[in-house]
């Protein structure tokens, strides 16, 4: 006989264990673009920027779970979630003068979170969806899932912003995933699927396009500064 039989929490533990799953699977684009947002910060800062825009990721997240199978039909959530996730990518080419005043520590920082927010939210659907599909009604289960992402992100995105600083290679790398991630929310948009329907090969072309665009943007930054 199976000895599943007799646990009686069984379904449960199986929920929690497929949602450590999700959670390690997802996350690793989350961890990409939250590393470039918060790689233009000074060390001291970078690690106070990751937590705190997570824990206002956190509330965001556990309020969006509510309405988890509505969240992908929201118009425009994704388009502006690529634009911004572009944006950070190409960021992450430009070299900012090194921050004198208290002052300019601070609006680094602050804009620094709002990105790390911004990108944690819009890239976290398919998370969200993939863990309230899991848990079936389990808020418990829900926070968990919620609760275990977020310091995997922040983990991973800490690894990573600092290689970025040893390893200039990996930025290209970084800038060319952001890229495609990027040009995948914009074409999966609410919007763009109901009044195009673009075919595969569009998405793949645009996915394409935010790629090559990236690092060719990326390419002309540098090429400038230097002159």
């Amino acid at each position: 006989m199976n000895p599943l039989v007799y646990l009686p929490h069984w379904p449960f533990v199986f929920s929690l264990l497929s949602i450590i799953v999700v959670d390690l699977t997802l996350s690793g684009d989350n961890a990409v673009v939250i590393a470039a947002a918060a790689k233009a910060l000074p060390p001291a800062m970078r690690k106070r920027a990751l937590i705190a825009g997570a824990a206002g990721a956190v509330i965001a997240l556990v309020t969006a779970t509510f309405f988890a199978t509505r969240l992908l039909h929201v118009r425009f959530i994704q388009l502006f979630g690529g634009l911004a996730i572009l944006w950070i990518a190409v960021g992450l080419f430009r070299e900012e003068p090194p921050l004198e005043s208290a002052a300019g520590h601070m609006a680094s920082f602050w804009k620094s979170m709002w990105f790390i927010l911004v990108a944690d939210v819009t890239m976290s659907t398919d998370n969200i969806l993939a863990i309230a599909a899991i848990a079936q009604g389990n808020f418990s289960l829900v926070l968990f899932g919620l609760s275990l992402s977020i310091p995997l992100v922040i983990l991973a995105s800490s690894i990573l912003a600092n290689l970025m600083d040893r390893y200039p290679l990996l930025v290209y790398i970084g800038a060319a995933l952001l890229g495609r991630v990027a040009g995948q929310m914009i074409m999966t948009e609410a919007f763009i699927v109901q009044t195009f329907a673009p075919s595969a090969a569009w998405r793949y072309g645009v996915e394409a396009i935010g790629l090559v665009g990236v690092l060719l943007v990326g390419y002309w930054l540098k090429s400038r500064q230097k002159h």
